[in-house]
């Protein structure tokens, strides 16, 4: 486990600077014996897992998440979801809420891998869930790259702040809607369900481009 190897190669350089304060041989052994048991514990969580290759989240983690698990709409397999963070914790407990929720997802980690993975299947996403703040291209500037590319695509940003007039700039150029972070799996199956079904009606009630002209 790399971050027991720096915790414990860090544990020795802490023994060299405390090493003749008062009360230090008190505090090396408790710090000793707490690694010693973070290593068993790693191991046997390792063990239960599958292994050190098999993509996992902590119980603390998982806890909350598997006490909200919505149960799966009746289309929701019908969808496909572009998910956007380059936070890998946050993309893996979005993904798995989802996943759960019986939606096909599809990750990303920043814009540029959003936007080559749009092109090549622009007409095979349902909804993408985009975040706001990332590195070298922002969610604002994403955004407008994925309308760019097909106009009517829906695309809900998630961001913790958000400035009200990027808001409303965003809005007017048909941003889908906002999901503020911190954010419970109800919060995100519930938000995602309704804009789907949002799409669908006004789908279902636009009126053919023919038609609008004659009329």
């Amino acid at each position: 486990n790399n971050a027991l190897q720096i915790i414990s190669g860090a544990t020795s350089l802490i023994e060299t600077i405390w090493k003749g304060n008062d009360r230090s041989e008190e505090y090396l052994a408790m710090l000793r014996a707490s690694i010693r048991r973070a290593e068993k514990a790693a191991a046997e969580f390792v063990k239960q897992t599958g292994g050190p290759d098999q993509k996992i989240l902590m119980h603390s983690e998982l806890a909350p998440f598997a006490k909200n698990k919505s149960a799966p709409p009746s289309s929701a397999t019908e969808h496909s979801i572009l998910l956007v963070d380059d936070e890998p914790m946050a993309l893996t407990l979005v993904r798995r809420i989802l996943m759960d929720a019986g939606y096909h997802v599809v990750t990303a980690q920043s814009g540029f891998e959003c936007l080559d993975l749009f092109r090549g299947c622009a007409r095979g996403y349902d909804l993408v869930l985009l975040d706001l703040t990332m590195p070298f291209m922002d969610g604002e500037e994403t955004f407008h790259r994925l309308r760019e590319i097909r106009p009517d695509v829906s695309v809900v940003l998630c961001s913790g702040f958000v400035q009200q007039e990027k808001l409303d700039r965003l809005m007017a150029s048909g941003l889908a809607g906002l999901l503020r972070k911190p954010l419970s799996p109800d919060e995100i199956v519930s938000h995602v369900r309704s804009t789907l079904e949002s799409m669908k009606y006004s789908r279902a009630n636009a009126v053919p481009a023919d038609v609008s002209a004659a009329i």
